[in-house]
């Protein structure tokens, strides 16, 4: 299930991080912030190739224990970060491509609404009550 579901500026200071388990709240944002620097690396190692690539999915960024964190960014260099608990072994790699798709959909959504100003922390309810159903969804 996913645990944690962030969103990541251009300049790389957090729009919006939410986490199911409350009480590891900060764990969570530690482990966004860390992967920050893998997302650095996988970009700059696709170089050219991720401007003339229509796939924006980084995959699989680094593996913990009890977690894995997978990546993937916008053409705007926004990025959008997920905790998934490494338990559920029946989460395939295309089920997690589709739900970052749901995401920047979703996000692109708040970008359209006339009131946001672009660089400001997300607070869209309808925003919010996708990220958490599609934690849900996955529970």
């Amino acid at each position: 299930m996913a645990v944690c579901v962030a969103v990541i500026a251009k300049e790389n200071y957090p729009l919006y991080i939410r986490s199911i388990p409350t009480e590891n709240e900060l764990k969570f944002h530690y482990m966004v912030h860390t992967s920050l620097d893998v997302v650095d690396e996988k970009i700059s190692a696709m170089g050219k190739a991720l401007v003339d690539q229509r796939e924006l999915y980084l995959g699989l960024l680094y593996p913990t224990e009890d977690y894995k964190v997978y990546g993937y960014v916008t053409n705007s260099k926004v990025k959008f970060v997920m905790v998934v608990d490494s338990s559920n072994t029946a989460l395939r790699d295309n089920e997690i491509r589709s739900m970052f798709r749901k995401l920047h959909n979703s996000y692109t959504d708040v970008m359209c609404n006339p009131f946001y100003n672009p660089g400001d922390r997300i607070q869209s309810r309808a925003f919010d009550s996708m990220v958490t159903s599609m934690m849900v969804q996955v529970c």
